[in-house]
């Protein structure tokens, strides 16, 4: 089992409308290209903008049932293709950054809300997610259970890990921010420690504050038949716009999980109490925090 999973590196345009359009052609093209899966960067509707105005951020926020995310429901059952569309979404006190994956046949199978936002910046003017989600995702290829994580999720640990608690062998991230060294290693270290795949989408070079540099993280970082561990980047893009593909070798990953340490087999969660811990100390004190 193969997944071609397409990474939507684009350019937002200047309205939702002219978003919604080339979202579609894009999504065409993946799927002309071969593509099971295709993913847009975080909250694709407005190309990430998040209004100090209150007013106006809750006037630029959709809801599920909107034409835009309905637009896209109906481009995968079309498409026989599953896509995961981001957006700005409405929600009382606030909007959230959410992520919709529709299954190939235009089922909602996963509505995810970003769960750590940014509160340091512009995302102190969102409302949280509450929970992370694994889901069946029924592509051409077969079913892969899937999760997702959002742009500052990738930099907490427990998210990962609670989605590889749950199930998860392909976790999509779309993705906001400029990718360089180290948070291209935090997405490696995410993938190798809980053997699992991790494809993050980003806006490309044009974008303020971004650079491209999409990725495909498989997971399997040794193989039986090969000495030492192997690279498990199957892709980075460039800083170009582009939709790049990306190959899942999904049954190579399942394989290794079968055997290999890391992941759940050998975790003590009775040594662990204090992660849950709500008290913070110094030097992490910091006045914006809404814990």
């Amino acid at each position: 089992m193969y997944l071609k999973i397409a990474l939507l590196q684009l350019l937002p345009m200047e309205t939702i409308k002219d978003n919604l359009q080339k979202g579609i052609e894009a999504c065409r093209e993946a799927k002309k290209r071969e593509a099971d899966i295709a993913l847009f960067p975080e909250m694709w509707n407005d190309g990430y903008d998040i209004p100090e105005d209150l007013n106006e951020l809750k006037r630029k926020s959709i809801s599920v049932e909107s034409d835009f995310v309905k637009q896209f429901q109906s481009l995968a059952r079309e498409l026989k293709m599953a896509i995961g569309v981001t957006f700005l979404e409405s929600f009382n006190p606030l909007p959230k950054n959410t992520v919709c994956i529709f299954d190939m046949y235009g089922n909602l199978v996963l509505n995810y809300a970003k769960v750590h936002t940014c509160e340091f910046g512009d995302e102190a003017r969102l409302s949280k997610g509450e929970d992370f989600y694994v889901a069946d995702l029924e592509t051409g290829k077969g079913i892969i259970k899937v999760g997702a994580m959002i742009c500052y999720d990738r930099e907490m640990p427990e998210s990962a890990r609670i989605l590889m608690l749950k199930g998860a062998e392909l976790v999509l991230v779309p993705n906001a921010c400029p990718m360089e060294i180290n948070r291209l290693s935090q997405l490696r270290a995410r993938a190798y420690e809980n053997m699992m795949a991790i494809a993050t989408c980003n806006y490309p070079a044009g974008k303020p504050d971004c650079n491209g540099h999409s990725t495909l993280f498989d997971g399997v970082a040794y193989l039986p038949d090969r000495p030492g561990s192997r690279d498990m980047c199957i892709l980075e893009a460039g800083e170009e716009e582009g939709i790049y593909i990306a190959e899942l070798d999904v049954d190579m990953l399942r394989k290794y999980r079968e055997t290999e340490v890391h992941g759940n087999a050998y975790r003590r969660p009775s040594k662990y109490k204090m992660l849950i811990d709500e008290d913070v100390k110094y030097p992490f004190i910091r006045s914006d925090t809404s814990r």
